[in-house]
């Protein structure tokens, strides 16, 4: 590769090959205590489900096909319990639709008995939002699979809501395309859930967010009416563009049943570069640099620190590729000339290092060594799991005090937490904040909420970045949304689901009468 030439002092020959690796079906995790006995929320005025109901579903979804009625306690228990298994449901009936129509007549008959209803992707969400709080009917969209179409002329690709992220990163990679979103629970997560919460991930730098990539979709609306709002162009300003509504509503106001995308050209050239630095006055230096200096070919900056890094090294069997520092970073370029991309790389890193910003690194266009790299980032959220108990925090915050926080909690913690760590992407000011423990317990609960709201707020952050509102956080939105913005959202929800079915308890914090007027 051309930069191993310049960069000999560079790590550039270590082992990245996983050398342990471990999943979480090897440790027992508990399971987690009801969300109603952890936290306080009260059931709403809902209908409870009775076995005429469940014959009503097998009616709708065709009677024999059982495997699209689920009732037994065994088969429903992992569609009521988050992936933090930070809070749990107890849903008595998990329905899986094949079809549009067939979830619009399942919430057509769910209005109409007043069943509160949990919209469910690959239920990989952070916030509690994916999950029943209570007995609600999980509609699972698992089965809502199939890629209709891939134009490698318009680069749109459309499908249903149930497709998994990384199949359709393949079959638009196979037409010379790429997915504008990427996340390290790709292998798990809906499309449908990504637009729903309006995910950022990975590649937010280059692409932007989905409202962006979003050209068109299909949902329907709690008394089971279909909207149909799909596009193929990427203008087509005609009217209120109502898409937008769904997009970060979290299956509270509809269902997302059906997806049109724009992906763009797949870039020819990538590049990986992994940097040790002494300081987050560095990194945030780094990055300025990284922005002037790679301009149209930067795909991604991400940020990680020490105690981030080496929770993934240890947990999966991981070597880092550089020497232990302070903190990281994961620059990649994407373009169209190899010899450009590498010149304008190559550049940047010497400048970078004759300041004395980036003290060691490594770089690579192999693309099974970028694969390893990128694990070093993306594995660090399971890898904390294992503590026991993690409390995630995916928050927006100025660049000057983006670490701060980090420093702020550890020291509020203290001996209560094992580890307290933040990474996350540096290219739009977005931190995960983690604070792992061996067990969830009201003390540190205390201790953290609402104070990391409030630091937030504070800094004019945003408490939620890209994993939504859902459960655990919709008492929290004030810190980020005035009084009038929150009336208006909840004269949203009454004119779109006026017997508030959909994924109730979540987003919304509880109207008060002020907000009704």
């Amino acid at each position: 590769m051309f930069l191993r030439g310049a960069f000999r002092a560079l790590a550039l020959n270590r082992n990245l090959t996983p050398i342990a690796v471990r999943t979480f079906a090897s440790k027992q995790r508990e399971v987690p205590a009801l969300t109603c006995d952890r936290y306080p929320v009260q059931r709403g005025s809902f209908a409870e489900l009775t076995d005429d109901d469940v014959a009503v579903f097998r009616g709708i979804l065709g009677g024999a096909d059982t495997s699209r009625v689920l009732t037994a306690a065994d088969e429903v228990q992992d569609y009521n319990i988050d992936y933090l298994r930070s809070v749990r449901g107890y849903g008595r009936v998990v329905l899986k639709p094949r079809t549009t129509a067939e979830v619009a007549e399942l919430l057509r008959y769910c209005n109409e008995r007043r069943l509160a209803v949990c919209p469910q992707g690959g239920n990989t969400g952070l916030v509690g939002g994916s999950v029943p709080v209570f007995d609600e009917v999980v509609l699972s969209l698992q089965l809502m699979d199939t890629i209709e179409r891939i134009d490698e002329y318009s680069g749109i690709v459309i499908c249903q809501a149930g497709c998994v992220l990384a199949t359709l990163e393949e079959q638009v990679g196979a037409r010379g395309l790429v997915m504008p979103l990427d996340l390290g629970a790709k292998g798990s997560c809906h499309i449908g859930g990504n637009v729903s919460t309006n995910a950022g991930g990975l590649r937010l730098v280059r692409y932007g967010n989905l409202h962006g990539s979003v050209l068109g979709m299909e949902a329907v609306t709690a008394e089971g009416r279909v909207l149909d709002l799909m596009s193929n162009f990427k203008k087509d300003n005609t009217g209120y563009h109502l898409k937008h509504l769904f997009i970060g509503s979290e299956g509270t106001l509809g269902i997302i049943t059906r997806l049109s995308m724009f992906c763009p050209t797949a870039s020819r050239s990538v590049n990986v570069a992994f940097l040790g630095l002494h300081s987050y006055d560095d990194v945030k230096r780094t990055f300025l640099a990284a922005k002037r200096g790679l301009g149209e070919v930067l795909s991604s900056c991400e940020m990680i620190d020490a105690a981030s890094l080496d929770s993934c090294t240890q947990f999966f069997g991981l070597q880092s590729p550089i020497d232990k520092y302070p903190f990281y970073m994961l620059i990649e370029t994407s373009g169209s000339d190899a010899g450009h991309d590498e010149e304008k790389l190559a550049r940047f890193l010497e400048q970078t290092m004759e300041k004395g910003l980036v003290q060691d690194g490594t770089v690579t266009n192999d693309s099974t060594k970028m694969k390893n790299i990128w694990k070093l980032r993306e594995q660090i959220a399971d890898s904390l799991l294992s503590d026991g108990y993690c409390f995630k925090y995916d928050i927006s915050l100025p660049l000057d005090q983006f670490y701060d926080i980090v420093l702020a909690v550890r020291e509020r913690v203290g001996d209560l937490a094992i580890n307290v760590t933040g990474y996350g992407h540096i290219g739009d000011s977005n931190l995960h904040l983690n604070v792992s423990c061996a067990r969830f317990t009201p003390e540190i609960y205390g201790l953290l909420e609402p104070f990391v709201y409030e630091y937030t707020s504070k800094l004019r952050g945003s408490v939620s970045a890209e994993h939504g509102i859902g459960f655990l956080k919709r008492k929290y939105l004030h810190y980020s949304k005035q009084t009038e913005p929150l009336r208006l959202m909840h004269q949203m929800k009454q004119l779109l689901d006026p017997n508030g079915i959909l994924n109730p308890y979540k987003v919304l914090p509880p109207e008060t009468p002020d907000q009704s007027r």
